[in-house]
């Protein structure tokens, strides 16, 4: 396959495929297997948060509360 790129990014990618001994065509294929490796990751984290436990409400108290804790804990360390 051939694609046509930016002259700038071309060279950022020959750059970086010669820093790790690859050619540009394996380098790319690298980042696309990362890329399908990533979103299957985070597929499999976004379904186990789902199937993680009875739903809440995230209302406007959830937030609140929420707020109130996260000063709570910051005033205890010193970090407020």
């Amino acid at each position: 396959m051939t694609i046509t790129i930016d002259a700038t990014i071309e060279a950022r990618l020959r750059e970086r495929a010669e820093a790790v001994g690859l050619t540009i065509a394996d380098y790319v294929e690298r980042l696309v297997k990362a890329d399908q490796s990533a979103e299957e990751e985070l597929e499999g984290l976004a379904l186990e948060g789902l199937n993680s436990g009875e739903p809440i409400e995230a209302g406007p108290g959830y937030w609140e509360e929420k707020h109130r804790r996260l000063e709570e804990r910051l005033e205890k360390t010193g970090a407020a």
